[in-house]
């Protein structure tokens, strides 16, 4: 009986050891992954909280510098169809409002969230206004301009970079470029967004 009794202890314990172990090679594995140099940045969002975008982690991102009083600013309408199509398949969306061209977001943080809700539904992340170029140039924006498969400024408002879930910058599209869900002539986004959900 007494021999038994050793025996189960030892196996007990070995079994605790092996998941200890097990749990703990995880949690290495988990931390030791580096984050991408894209999401190395913690940024404010509309409402003034501190946003690591390292959580982003091992999603599709598209970034978007937004405005809401310039021509494209109806795509707010088709960001969020595609944000709500996708985000169950690993897509996230990012807004980065920006009064770099034409003085077309004058708002204020509050304004902003005020508008993009009312106005367009929107429920992906929005962060705090930044300039996207120039001397004062988020440093965010400043890796994303040199870095992109073509670089150089950002052109326009709704210009948009799209990020692989190991965090490369895959594609950059000019503001013309449509967040169409229909299949028209210009789908060229939705067909990379497409392609890289499904690596």
């Amino acid at each position: 009986m007494r021999k038994s009794w050793t025996l189960a202890v030892f196996v007990a314990g070995t079994l605790l050891g092996i998941t200890f172990v097990m749990t703990h090679a995880a949690d290495v594995k988990k931390e030791d992954k580096p984050v991408p140099a894209v999401l190395n940045f913690t940024m404010k969002s509309l409402a003034g909280e501190d946003v690591n975008l390292a959580q982003y982690q091992g999603k599709v991102i598209l970034m978007v510098n937004t405005a809401s009083e310039c021509g494209y600013t109806y795509q707010y309408e088709g960001l969020e169809k595609m944000y709500e199509t996708y985000k169950d398949k690993g897509l996230v969306l990012l807004g980065f409002p920006a009064n770099n061209f034409g003085a077309q977001e004058p708002g204020t943080d509050t304004q902003i969230a005020q508008f993009c809700k009312e106005n367009y539904g929107v429920s992906f992340p929005m962060f705090s206004k930044i300039s996207v170029k120039g001397a004062d140039q988020a440093p965010l924006y400043k890796y994303l301009t040199n870095n992109a498969p073509t670089t150089g400024d950002v052109k326009w408002n709704f210009e948009k970079f799209l990020i692989s879930k190991d965090g490369k910058i895959v594609g950059r599209f000019l503001s013309s470029v449509e967040p169409v869900l229909t299949r028209t002539s210009d789908d060229a986004l939705i067909k990379a967004v497409e392609a890289e959900l499904a690596k």
